[in-house]
């Protein structure tokens, strides 16, 4: 669409620059990777603001790494002070929530995947003036909480993408793994699935925080049906957790994910996962940062009221030359 391919041109005309992660309860660090022309260069000659990125990240999430990648590459080019903090329980996603409106920043950048745990809050952020964004989930909630616009994919869609792939791949049996309870944007991708695939569809909730509870949950599921002829995972590093319990159980499953990662692009190219869902989170975190800077500065909002779509993608083995470096920069 018309915003997806304008955001890949800001990107391709900035000086970019990938920051490590500092996320406390996310996953491993993105890695330092400077682009061609460095992404050093001078800050927009605006007022110094400060902006806060509060998400659902659960430890070890490496997503939520990406998403700051591109915050972080954004908030240099504007002249912003990011902060960022998270947690995957709803009630202190909207302690974090209230922090920042104490802390009297410029504007929040906020997930909403236990909506009915944050919305009080979030409507208070916007009731005291603060411009809010909503990123990655919960979409359908947004606009009624006031924030400007939602940027990120329909995870309804993205699911039927799902369903619609495993149809041409001839799959009758699939199990998609819910890795975090409540979560909205997961139940949207299972029930996605369930509605465009011809085969039978059955949830499996699990712990994402804890890989070998997961993986031995997967495990014990392919074993006890061993007519499951696919696995849908709903993060990368879930992905990785199938891959070892589809092995485990000696399954013959094929491993589909969403997300990207180095990881997930290594078992594309070893074809152990048959196909991922890019949603790009690098442009969830970036166009964010972007459109609270240009709308504290000239007012503007992006979107026309809709959600602004980063996804969803299909990406097989025939994709990794162009992933390979990307993934492992911590840009895709």
């Amino acid at each position: 669409m018309r915003t997806t391919r304008t955001a890949a041109a800001l990107l391709a005309a900035s000086a970019l620059v990938v920051v490590a992660g500092c996320s406390s309860s996310g996953g491993k660090e993105a890695k330092d990777s400077p682009s061609k022309e460095g992404g050093g260069g001078v800050p927009a000659a605006t007022g110094r603001l400060k902006i806060a990125m509060v998400t659902h990240s659960g430890e070890g999430d490496t997503f939520w790494d990406i998403v700051q990648s591109g915050a972080k590459v954004a908030a240099r080019k504007d002249n912003v002070e990011f902060l960022y903090s998270a947690n995957k329980e709803g009630k202190e996603q909207a302690q974090l929530v209230q922090a920042a409106i104490d802390q009297k920043v410029d504007g929040i950048i906020v997930t909403l995947a236990k909506p009915e745990a944050v919305q009080d809050v979030v409507k208070k952020a916007v009731a005291a003036g603060i411009p809010v964004v909503t990123i990655n989930s919960g979409a359908e909630f947004s606009k009624s909480l006031g924030a400007l616009s939602h940027i990120g994919q329909d995870e309804s869609v993205a699911g039927e993408a799902i369903g619609e792939e495993l149809n041409k791949r001839g799959k009758k049996k699939a199990v998609c793994v819910i890795h975090e309870q409540g979560n909205v944007s997961l139940e949207a991708r299972c029930a996605g699935v369930k509605k465009t695939f011809k085969g039978t569809v059955e949830n499996l909730n699990v712990d994402g925080t804890n890989t070998p509870a997961t993986t031995s949950s997967i495990e014990a599921k392919l074993q006890a049906g061993k007519d499951i002829d696919s696995v849908v995972a709903l993060g990368a590093p879930i992905a990785a957790a199938a891959v070892k319990a589809k092995d485990g159980a000696g399954s013959s499953a094929e491993v589909n994910t969403f997300d990207l990662n180095a990881e997930v692009v290594k078992q594309l190219k070893a074809k152990q996962i048959g196909f991922a869902v890019d949603q790009q989170p690098y442009l969830q975190g970036y166009l964010a940062i972007d459109e609270l800077w240009l709308n504290k500065v000239n007012g503007n909002v992006i979107g026309g009221g809709k959600p602004i779509l980063t996804g969803p993608a299909l990406v097989t083995e025939k994709d990794v030359p162009a992933l390979e470096k990307l993934t492992a920069d911590g840009t895709r």
